[in-house]
This record gives C-alpha cells, sequence and structure tokens, in this order.
C-alpha cells in the first residue's frame, strides 16, 4: 500500500511513464494524422528524450533555491501544458517542439520527488518510498499504454495527450494538498550545485546507469521482432509478452527498493547487473523456446527496474551539496542509456546478423555496467583507506 504523502508522486510517475511510452504504441496513428511517414514520426519519441536529458538538470539547478513542493507543481504544469498542447498539435514541426519542451520536466519531477520521497520515508525505508514513486511509471506501461494504444487506434491519438494532460493536473492538486512543506536547501544555486560534478564517484554513477542500464534498452528496442522472428510468436501475442514485462516492472521496483534497504545501493546494482547480464545471455541462447520467452520477458522487466531505487539512491548519496540535481541526473542516464542501447543494438542487424544478435550487444553493455560499477567500488574503498592515512 503506497504512503498517502507519496501518492502524488506515483500519479506523476504514471502521467509520465504514459506518455513516454505510449508512443511507440500509437506511432503509426500520429504518423497518419500528421501526414508524415513513421521514420519520421520517431523523431518525435528523440524529441521527447533530448529534452529530458536536458531538462531534468538544468530545470534543477534553475528551481533549486525554490520549496521543493513548489518546484514540482512548477514542473507538473509544464508538463501539463505541454502535453495538451500536443493534443492540438497542427503538423509536424509543432508536434516535434512540443514533445521536445513535455520532456523537460520529466527527469527534473523524478529527480526532485526521489529526494521529496526519501524525507517523507521512515528511517530505513527510503528506498522503499523511492520505489513508490517508480511504481506509478511501471503501473503505466501496464495499464495507461495498452488503454492509450487501444484510444489512439480506435478513436484518437490526440485523446491520449489529453487524458495525459488530466493526470498531470490532478497530480498538481494532489502535490498542493498531500506534500508537506519543506525549506529549500540552504546555499543551493547553480554555482553551488555545479561543484558536485568535480567528484570521480558521480561520474562513475551516471557511467552505470547510461551503459548499465544501455543493457535493457537494446533488449527492449529489438523484443518485438525477437519474439516474431525467432521464437515465432503471432505478431497478436507481442502486446500480452509486453504486460508481462510491465507487471514484471512493476514487482522489480518494489524488490529493487528492499534491497537498497538492506544492502548499500552500490551492493545491489552490482548483484542486479550481474542477474541482468545473466538473464540477457539466456534471451539470446533461448530465443527458440516459446515459454522460455514468456518467463525471460517477466523475469528482465523486473530486473531492470529492481536498478532504479538502489540508482537513486547512490545518486543521492554522491551529490549531498546538491541532491535534487545529482537525484535528476538519473532519469538523463537512463534516457542517454535508452539512445545507446537503441543505436548498438541495431549495429549487428545492419551487418545481416540474427534478430538475437542485439541480446549479445545487451549483455555487453550490462556487463561493462559490472565493471564500472567494481570500479566505483575499489575507487571508494582507496579512499577509505587514503583518508585515515
Amino acid at each position: 500500500m503506497i504512503k498517502k504523502s507519496l501518492a502524488p508522486l506515483a500519479l506523476g510517475g504514471f502521467g509520465i511513464g504514459m506518455t513516454e511510452f505510449v508512443m511507440m504504441g500509437i506511432l503509426p496513428d500520429i504518423a497518419t494524422g500528421l501526414d508524415i511517414s513513421i521514420p519520421q514520426a520517431g523523431y518525435l519519441i528523440s524529441a521527447y528524450a533530448v529534452g529530458v536529458v536536458v531538462g531534468a538538470p538544468t530545470l534543477v539547478s534553475m528551481l533549486s533555491h525554490r520549496p521543493p513542493r513548489s518546484v514540482l507543481i512548477w514542473f507538473m504544469l509544464m508538463f501539463t501544458a505541454f502535453n495538451a498542447l500536443s493534443a492540438f498539435a497542427p503538423n509536424f514541426h509543432t508536434m516535434l517542439l512540443f514533445r521536445f519542451l513535455a520532456g523537460l520536466p520529466h527527469g527534473a519531477f523524478f529527480g526532485v520527488g526521489a529526494v521529496v520521497a526519501t524525507r517523507l520515508a521512515d528511517k530505513g525505508k527510503e528506498a522503499a518510498a523511492l520505489a513508490s514513486m517508480f511504481s506509478g511509471l511501471t503501473i503505466a506501461n501496464v495499464l495507461g499504454v495498452p488503454a492509450g494504444t487501444w484510444l489512439g487506434h480506435n478513436m484518437s491519438w490526440r485523446f491520449v495527450f489529453l487524458i495525459v494532460a488530466v493526470i498531470g493536473l490532478a497530480t498538481m492538486i494532489m502535490l498542493h494538498k498531500l506534500i508537506p512543506y519543506f525549506e529549500a536547501t540552504p546555499g543551493a544555486g547553480l554555482r553551488q550545485d555545479l561543484k558536485i560534478f568535480r567528484k570521480p564517484n558521480l561520474w562513475l554513477a551516471l557511467g552505470i546507469t547510461s551503459i548499465g542500464t544501455g543493457g535493457f534498452f537494446a533488449w527492449l528496442s529489438y523484443i518485438a521482432p525477437l519474439l516474431t522472428d525467432v521464437t515465432h510468436f503471432h505478431a497478436n501475442s507481442i502486446p500480452l509478452i509486453m504486460t508481462a514485462v510491465g507487471v514484471g516492472m512493476t514487482v522489480g521496483v518494489n524488490v529493487g527498493g528492499k534491497l537498497a534497504d538492506c544492502v548499500p545501493p552500490l551492493t545491489a546494482i552490482i548483484i542486479l547487473l550481474i542477474t541482468m547480464v545473466a538473464l540477457l545471455c539466456m534471451n539470446a541462447l533461448l530465443a527458440s523456446s516459446q515459454p522460455a520467452m514468456m518467463v525471460l520477458a517477466f523475469a528482465v522487466g523486473a530486473n531492470a527496474l529492481a536498478l532504479g531505487p538502489p540508482i537513486q539512491m547512490l545518486l543521492i548519496e554522491h551529490s549531498r551539496e546538491a541532491e535534487m540535481l545529482g537525484s535528476s541526473l538519473g532519469q538523463s542516464g537512463f534516457n542517454i542509456g535508452n539512445a545507446l542501447g537503441a543505436f548498438l543494438g541495431g549495429i549487428p542487424l545492419t551487418l545481416g546478423y540474427s534478430y538475437a544478435s542485439p541480446q549479445w550487444v545487451a549483455a555487453s553493455l550490462a556487463l561493462s555496467g559490472v565493471v564500472l560499477a567494481l570500479a566505483m567500488r575499489a575507487h571508494g574503498r582507496r579512499v577509505a583507506v587514503a583518508v585515515p592515512a
């Protein structure tokens, strides 16, 4: 059961998850509606991702002197406005601009929301509180995305963005009513915030996020053709399998929260990335088995989202002087991983290899994340030994 004060953060996560991932399902409808090609419509997905990467550190730094509740409401106001405008976009270029602007508050909301969630959490339950916030995003993949896809196919893709805007409006009201007032971080400001980038551990944490999670996105980007061409599932079965992925995400984010409350965040990340490597290798080796791929769809989704809470805890841990900025970088890292995984996973396909080949790329990226995490642990131990000396 989600704590009452965390409900607005979960609802905001639901709206954000829906607007980001429903695009994949309604892309053909948008292409038809705006009289563009499907590859051209794909740029709308990229525009949103670029907005996330740019907006997370920029908006948080600009507003870090404001109380967190006010900042969250401002971010959700932007999110609501630009999703509503997306519903009325008259042409491709206008829609491209609105999708970029709608992406700006995405990572910033999760970054500030993560800090607020840890302040609202009971002692020793900080990662579980983060999992509650991210549960909204995972539930969006189980309920919001399929419903939005159906609506886009059978009525109008414009209604989908209007519904997302309504969810954003409801989130703003709940933030005002249920989130308590917290003072802004003393001395916060752009100059002060940027000092966190001097820390090697923060860059290592960002590398783990961008490269390690790239393995999941390399898997996700090419899972549909793998299931139809190699596993020989009927195309009509793909939505059901993707629902299994979404259910796995919902389970995994809570498991990750509990794990990160039991062991240090970096230890949890190493464990989860090692299991990710194993699962992705199994995807390549067992790609011809339908029962195995059904189970693995659930397991990979669960493993991937289990990484969310410990990664956020790690970023906050190494950016205490500007924890809202540091936390917001997690979403930038995830979206870099999204772009990196999709790009690198597609290379073997362009060389003529089978749809199972991106799984090996995905496993390599996750393994690279393990190496970075072990390097971060070794660096921390060297620092700990040097300080007493």
